[in-house]
This record gives C-alpha cells, sequence and structure tokens, in this order.
C-alpha cells in the first residue's frame, strides 16, 4: 500500500487518462486514495465556429481558435461531452485533502495535467506524479519523489497543437475550394501522403526488363546435390535485376552479357556435355548481434511484419497491456533499459537459456533517434522479476498476449550473446562457364534461440536460415546432373507498407512515432491511401493534393524542412527556444509567412490544372487525341474530347496505362448504346460501367424525367445482361399485390444489403435461391407469415459488451448497423471511423468516440414518448431546482 500523503483531512485524488489505468492504479494506492479519470483531454481548441465563445467570434481569427494578432493566444474550451467528467472530477476535489495528477509522462500527458490545474482550479497541494510503469514500487517511488508540472513539456505541447491548427485549418480550406470538399492538410499527414505518391510515381515511370540465365543442379562424388546459378560466360558477367535502368529498362554496362531466352537455350546446349569443376571454396565467419529493445516505431513496424498488425491494433493493445500494468509505457523514442530490468532480463537468460547465453557484461544501447529522450525506457515487460508470458495467457486477450510475448522476447534477445557461423560460397566452372552457389551455417544461435526479427517460432527459423552446402575442395570435379534457362523480369519498386512508412518517416525524422498511427489512419479516413493487401496505395485526389502543394507551399511538405520544424519544437521543450516567435515566424514571416503565401495563392491557382494528368496520345485507332486523367467531384475519370469513362473503384494509380485508358474509353462509349428501347416508355436502355460497379439505366440524362437505374443482383455479371434482364431489373421495386391480414403493397426490391420483401414495416429477406425478379405474390406471402431472422426487428447480439460508461453508467456496447459498426453507452451513439476495426476497439478508444460525438451534439437515441416524458418531468424539475440551489450557494 503507498504510504499517506502529509496533509490531513479526507483522502487524496488522484487523476489519471482512462479508466483501464485508474483502476490498475487504484489497487497499489488503497483505501487513503480516491482514483479517478479525465477520459483524454477536457480542454481543447475549438472544433467549429460553434464552439468558438461568443466574445471572440467577430474577430477575425475565430475560426483558428487562436488569437494570432496577440501572442497567439489559443482559445480553449471544454467540449460538451467532457463537461459531465469535469463536474465529477470537480465534486471529487472538493472533499480531496490534495491531488495528485498522474498524467502519462510524455508531452501529451504533461499537457493533461496542465490543463487539469487550470480548469479544476485545486485549493489544495498539487503533485505531478511521473511513471513509466504501473507497478506497486513504481508508483511508490513516484508518490515519493513527486515534481512540478513541467512548463516546458507543456508549452512544446501547446506549440504544436497551435502550428497544427495553422496549418491544417487554413490549408486544408484551400484544399477545399481548389482540389474537393471533405479534403485535409497536416504537418505530419501531407509529408506522409507525398512519399506514399512519389513511390507510385516511380512505380508509374518503371520499365520491366527481362533477362535470362541458367540455374544448375550439381553433385560431388559421394555427397548430395546443390545447385547454382550462373554468374559469368568466357569472362563476361550475367547482369542481375540491380544493372538495369529502372526508368527505361535498358542494361546500364553494355560490356555485361545479356541474355535472352534463344542464347539462353544455345549456352544451354552448349555447356551439357562440359566437364566442371570446384574453381574455389571461400568461407567466411560472421557475428551477427541483437536488435535493442523496442521503441514505439520499431515495435509497430515489427507487429506489422510478424503478427500482421496494423500500428492502430499494435497501439490499442500496448495500451490495454501498459494500464494494466504488465508492459511500461509504449510512447517512447528510448532504447535504454533501467538497471532493474537489465538485471531482470539477464537472470532469465540464466534460468531459460543457460550461461552460454549471457554476455560477460550487460550490453546497452545508443539511441539513433533524434530527440530521444533518455529520461524514458525502452518498451518492455513492467517490474521485476518480468513476468512469463504463459502465466499471462489466461489473463489477456489474443492480441494482447502476443505482442507481449513479442516484447519479452525481444527484451531477453538484447541481453543475449551474439549468433555465430559462417558463409560459404562455392564457385563452379566448365567450358569457360562459371556457376556460383552461398551457403550459410549456424555455429551458435546466441540470441536467435530466443528472437529472430519477423518470425513466430525462433527454432523453426534457425533451420530456414542455414543453408548447409556438401563439403568440396577446390579442384575437385562436379558432375552436372541437370541444367535449365530461367528467365527473370524487373519489378518495380514495392509500395509502402504501414511499416515500411513508419520506418522512413523516423529516418527523415519526421513527427513523433506516438502519433504514426493516427496519421495513417487519418491518411485512410480522408481517402487519401487505400489498402492492396498490406500495401497502402494512393488515391488520384492524393496526387491532385500533393501536386498542389508541391508546386506552391513547397516547403510545407519538404522532408528537410518538415523534420527541421520537429526540432525547433523540441527546442522549445527544452527551453532553448521562444514558441511566440516560432509561431511568428511561420505564419506572419518574411518568407513569406503561411498567411501571405495563402492569400497570394487562391486566386493564382487553376484547379483544373490541379487535377488533370496527361495518360498520352494513342498512336492508332479512330481516336488520336490525347487522354487525360480527371479527379472529379465524384471521383477520377478519364477523358479524350468528348469521351469519358469513370475509373473502376480500386484501381492504382499505376494500373492506369493508355492501353488500359482506351479500353475504359472503348468501354464507355459501348454504354452509350442502347440495348434496346423500352416497350413502355419508348426510352432507351443502357448497360453501364459506374464507379461502384456495372448497373442498368432507362433514359438519359437530357431526358425530362430523371433516368432510372437499377443495379445487378448478386452473382450476374454484365455478360449475362440482355435487353430481357434489363427490363425485368428495371422493374424493380416490383408491387406483387395487397397483403390480406396486412392490408398493404406487398413489395419485391434489391436494397443495399440484397433483395427483400416489404409489406408495411414488415420486411423479410430473400433466400438465395430466390430473385426479386421471379418471386411470385404467393411465396412472397408465405415468407412474411415466417417470424424475423434479422433487421431490426430482431435485437443482435452486441459484437462486444464492454464495462459500465464513466458517464451514463451503462454497459457500453459495440453493435452491427445498418450503416457499420457502431458503440453505445444507452444514449449517445457513435461509428467506428475507417481504420479502426470492431477487433481492435478497446474500452477507453469507445468512451472517447462517445465523448466526441456526444460533444458535437451527436447521435442520440430517440427521444422518449410524450406520456415517459410527461412522467419525469417532476423528477427533471427537482433536480434542476437542486442544482440551482447548489450554485447559489
Amino acid at each position: 500500500m503507498a504510504k499517506k500523503a502529509s496533509s490531513t483531512g479526507g483522502k487524496s485524488l488522484v487523476i489519471v487518462e482512462s479508466p483501464a489505468k485508474a483502476r490498475t492504479i487504484g489497487k497499489f494506492l488503497g483505501k487513503d486514495f480516491t482514483v479517478e479519470a479525465s477520459i483524454g483531454h477536457i480542454r481543447d481548441l475549438p472544433q467549429g465556429s460553434k464552439e468558438v465563445p461568443e466574445e471572440f467570434k467577430k474577430e477575425s481569427w475565430s475560426y483558428l481558435g487562436v488569437n494570432v494578432e496577440d501572442r497567439f493566444t489559443p482559445i480553449y474550451i471544454v467540449p460538451a461531452g467532457k463537461k459531465q467528467q469535469v463536474a465529477k472530477l470537480r465534486s471529487a476535489l472538493k472533499a480531496a485533502k490534495d491531488l495528485y495528477l498522474a498524467t502519462d509522462e510524455d508531452r501529451e500527458g504533461e499537457a493533461i495535467s496542465w490543463h487539469l490545474h487550470e480548469v479544476l482550479k485545486p485549493k489544495v497541494p498539487v503533485k505531478r506524479l511521473v511513471f513509466h510503469e504501473i507497478t506497486k514500487e513504481a508508483i511508490q517511488e513516484a508518490i515519493d519523489n513527486p515534481r512540478e508540472i513541467d512548463d516546458g513539456l507543456v508549452r512544446a505541447q501547446e506549440a504544436r497543437r497551435i502550428l497544427d491548427r495553422l496549418y491544417g485549418y487554413d490549408v486544408s480550406q484551400l484544399l477545399w475550394k481548389k482540389v474537393g470538399r471533405g479534403l485535409s492538410a497536416g504537418r505530419v499527414q501531407s509529408v506522409s501522403v507525398r512519399l506514399i505518391v512519389e513511390r507510385e510515381r516511380q512505380r508509374m515511370a518503371f520499365r520491366s526488363a527481362t533477362y535470362w540465365d541458367l540455374l544448375g543442379t550439381f553433385a560431388a562424388e559421394a555427397s548430395d546435390e546443390f545447385q547454382a546459378t550462373l554468374i559469368s560466360v568466357d569472362g563476361r558477367k550475367i547482369p542481375s535485376g540491380k544493372d538495369f535502368d529502372s526508368s527505361t529498362g535498358k542494361i546500364k554496362d553494355e560490356t555485361l552479357l545479356m541474355l535472352d531466352e534463344a542464347a539462353a537455350k544455345e549456352l544451354n546446349d552448349r555447356l551439357r556435355f562440359a566437364k566442371f569443376k570446384v574453381l574455389s571454396v571461400e568461407s567466411k565467419p560472421y557475428t551477427r548481434k541483437p536488435a535493442p529493445p523496442f521503441t514505439t516505431s520499431t515495435m509497430q513496424q515489427e507487429a506489422n511484419r510478424k503478427l500482421g498488425f496494423t500500428a492502430r491494433r499494435t497501439m490499442n493493445a500496448a495500451q490495454s497491456l501498459y494500464e494494466n500494468g504488465h508492459i511500461t509505457y509504449m510512447r517512447t523514442d528510448s532504447t535504454n533499459l533501467a538497471q532493474v530490468a537489465v538485471d531482470a532480463a539477464r537472470d532469465l537468460v540464466r534460468s531459460e537459456y543457460g550461461s552460454d547465453y549471457l554476455p560477460e557484461t550487460p550490453r546497452a544501447y545508443a539511441n539513433k533517434v533524434k530527440n530521444a529522450q533518455e529520461a524514458h525506457e525502452a518498451i518492455r515487460p513492467a517490474g521485476h522479476p518480468f513476468e512469463l508470458p504463459g502465466a499471462l495467457k489466461g489473463n489477456l486477450n489474443s492480441d494482447e498476449y502476443r505482442l507481449f510475448e513479442m516484447i519479452w522476447k525481444r527484451t531477453i534477445a538484447s541481453q543475449m550473446v551474439d549468433a555465430r557461423g559462417h558463409n560459404t560460397t562455392v564457385m563452379i566452372e566448365g567450358d569457360g562457364a562459371i556457376f556460383r552457389v552461398s551457403g550459410r551455417t549456424i555455429d551458435f544461435p546466441g540470441f536467435l534461440r530466443a528472437y529472430v526479427e519477423g518470425s513466430d517460432n525462433p527454432n523453426a527459423e534457425l533451420a530456414d536460415r542455414e543453408t548447409i552446402l556438401p563439403a568440396v575442395e577446390e579442384g575437385q570435379p562436379v558432375e552436372c546432373r541437370d541444367l535449365h534457362s530461367t528467365d527473370h523480369t524487373t519489378q518495380p519498386p514495392s509500395r509502402f507498407t504501414e511499416a515500411s512508412l513508419t520506418r522512413e518517416l523516423e529516418d527523415k525524422g519526421i513527427g513523433r512515432p506516438s502519433t504514426y498511427a493516427s496519421i495513417i489512419d487519418t491518411i485512410q479516413a480522408r481517402d487519401y491511401v487505400f489498402k492492396k493487401g498490406n500495401a497502402l496505395v494512393p488515391t488520384w485526389t492524393a496526387f491532385a493534393v500533393t501536386r498542389l502543394l508541391e508546386e506552391h507551399f513547397g516547403s510545407l511538405v519538404d522532408y528537410q524542412f518538415t523534420a527541421q520544424m520537429e526540432d525547433l519544437l523540441d527546442s522549445i521543450s527544452r527551453r532553448e527556444a521562444e514558441s511566440v516567435d516560432y509561431l511568428q515566424n511561420f505564419y506572419f514571416g518574411d518568407q513569406p509567412g503561411l498567411k501571405a503565401k495563402l492569400a497570394a495563392k487562391t486566386e493564382e491557382i487553376d484547379p483544373r490544372v490541379m487535377s488533370r494528368f496527361p495518360v498520352g496520345t494513342p498512336t492508332e485507332g479512330e481516336h488520336r487525341e490525347e487522354i487525360v486523367l480527371r479527379v472529379g467531384k465524384f471521383g477520377p475519370f478519364v477523358e479524350q474530347g468528348e469521351r469519358k469513362a469513370s475509373l473502376p473503384e480500386g484501381m492504382a494509380p499505376d494500373e492506369l496505362t493508355l492501353e488500359r485508358a482506351v479500353e475504359l474509353l472503348d468501354q464507355g462509349a459501348r454504354d452509350d448504346e442502347p440495348l434496346g428501347i423500352c416497350p413502355d416508355t419508348h426510352k432507351p436502355v443502357f448497360l453501364k460501367v459506374g464507379r461502384f460497379g456495372p448497373y442498368v439505366q432507362r433514359g438519359t440524362p437530357e431526358d425530362d424525367e430523371k433516368p432510372k437505374n437499377a443495379s445487378l443482383l448478386k452473382g450476374m455479371t454484365p455478360e449475362d445482361i440482355t435487353f430481357e434482364v434489363a427490363l425485368r431489373l428495371l422493374t424493380l421495386p416490383r408491387t406483387l399485390g395487397e397483403h390480406p391480414e396486412l392490408k398493404a403493397p406487398v413489395i419485391a426490391q434489391n436494397g443495399r444489403f440484397g433483395p427483400y420483401i416489404s409489406c408495411g414495416k414488415e420486411t423479410r429477406s430473400l433466400p438465395a435461391d430466390l430473385s426479386p425478379i421471379d418471386v411470385t405474390f404467393e411465396q412472397a406471402v408465405e415468407l412474411l407469415a415466417k417470424p424475423k431472422t434479422r433487421g431490426r426487428g430482431a435485437a443482435k447480439e452486441p459484437l462486444k459488451v464492454f464495462e459500465a460508461s464513466p458517464v451514463t453508467e451503462e454497459p457500453i456496447k459495440l453493435l452491427e448497423g445498418r450503416y457499420g459498426p457502431y458503440v453505445t453507452d444507452g444514449e449517445t451513439n457513435a461509428s467506428l471511423p475507417k481504420g479502426i476495426s470492431p477487433d481492435e476497439l478497446t474500452f477507453d478508444q469507445a468512451v472517447n468516440l462517445l465523448a466526441e460525438r456526444a460533444a458535437k451534439g451527436g447521435t442520440k437515441k430517440k427521444k422518449k414518448t410524450a406520456k415517459k416524458a410527461a412522467k419525469n418531468a417532476p423528477k427533471k424539475k427537482a433536480a434542476k431546482k437542486k442544482v440551482a440551489k447548489k450554485k447559489t450557494e
């Protein structure tokens, strides 16, 4: 139990960010402490004009929420969704003898503590608690050694927040005018998008090359077979992929021997009867050192490679592990380990793997990341001795357990000896042709016994890493048992994955690793990027935005400038620079500053130019005008004179070749040819392919009436659509007749979630073997007579049930709604944003989503009936009187 505070009176109040953290800390503090959660930030800049205080609304800068005319003073407000929690904290503070602010130890946590102090205005002693793990020992140490709020960290976080608001709000407004509504810009976000777009440009410019070589199967006397690859013929080297120019597909060095299929076959025939011998055998020892313990960035990268986790999924699991006392703080740039952690790791190496795996002296790791904070530790198992993964298996969910096991193994491996082995290269020669084969042996696995990067099973990986060659000697004859020619095609540069983007941003010193997960979420939510497998693919909107920023605001997306910006913000935290001076120069400077540059560029930028990308000019066929791609209001499309065609959903930019563009335009032209003329309306009927797939249409936009469209039924393809089928699809929704009991029309229709029958408020999904264009009245009535098995009429089981909401005290539920998953606390509903899967959602995220939705005047449950409202009116009136009485007191 923690020591009691020295002051007299009631209990000590401890405030942390999350309910989960509050519960864990509460276990260690005992009955003399009350632990409450702020549920993240309780104050922030206004999120829109509605939240700007009335006194500032007429100011020219009010939309920013920052008074740029008075030393960039931020206008802080308590969002509506946080007012109830603030009232709860004020109430708890009234009964407290002192206040401990125990938010996280980084800048964000320091800022939360400062805002709590500013809003609550405590009249009791205030102390700042800092710890990097939630264990009994760490909490007691923090209580014994409290400190003051670090004003340098607070000012640095505030400067970062203001800078992001100036950049984000002003540049985003320009993007809305010049590219499209709903877009956003950001200090790290826009640079991340530029990196992804640049990689796609490289892929688009790439020209592949094909080359051939030979693969031989050899065997020495009384030895196993081994394969070797041709590397030279008659003194001329055979090229490999790196020997070709990626922009032309041509070989860089003309002295290399470039084989085509015919030349490879001819060489194969020549060497079939050659005599081969071992030209040389070279064996070199190697050692490999273990990787350092995890930082935030390396943990995200490795979890993506090893476990297939997104950055968000990794951070959710890590947050839960930290708040429940299983790992140290998960937002860190440091690779340091505390001495107690080093001792704990070495003890485990000795007990789990033996003394042969333990180095004589502990390993220390130097930080390579700019501005890494040495006071922080790497991510490691909390406490000492470390908990064993097996002991926690029943207490953690799958994601938490797998991440904890990975962190545990990496930490242990970081204090183990090097892996040692030999690399062997054997050269085989015959008739002027030289073949090469390389092998690797592991003499002592060292740290690889505990942890292999990117592998779930170190033992299996050790076997895969060994390529053992037969024992041969220089000059020894070998038999060629097989020769066959193989072709190779050079590949374009790989797209970024979450792991490789994280590494690139960190290497360039851009942003903070703790923010990368939210950045990756944002660029997907804004439709700048979508995923193909693990690859991050830019949209054409991303191309348009990146072009605009590169051509008109180059410094804002310049990698070096952005990294320097990060350095300056760090210098503010160290009190080496003044935040107001930096903000003044950024916004009003002579370079010119952002404000002046935006004013000048608003008139200069032509939106049509920014959203136009040449594809090429056909040299054959009827249409030979230039083809361009345009980013339109409803998505990207190709245009050639009067001809236009939408791009299919999910088509990557590097897939839009000139040939593919011609195909799309030709398809669009065929779409303009009617299947026939509707006998009832005398209007043409078309089969069209839109952005979201094929559909049939009756009429044209030039008609008096809006054309009628009908989607294809599930399982239908454009090849299935005849004129007759199109007419039947256009009959939907079909009225089949009046229900004999419900006295309402029975209607068959094709809905967003599939075909169904409706009658008044009653609906039933059609079974897979029954089509809405074929279902009869009798079949529909029979379906309506059966109990409802899905839909709003049948309550669905929640996907997840969390603990009670700190606001409504009702369990928070994750439900599957008509428009996707959402959370509810009984009063407010909040949809899950893009990038967060239901499996990854945590309790704290759910609480924050509901708070944000409530702050915006969010989606509420339906109001009570008049009868219930009348019944509850006296209770509400009494409650209001009670509150008014308290205020007067």
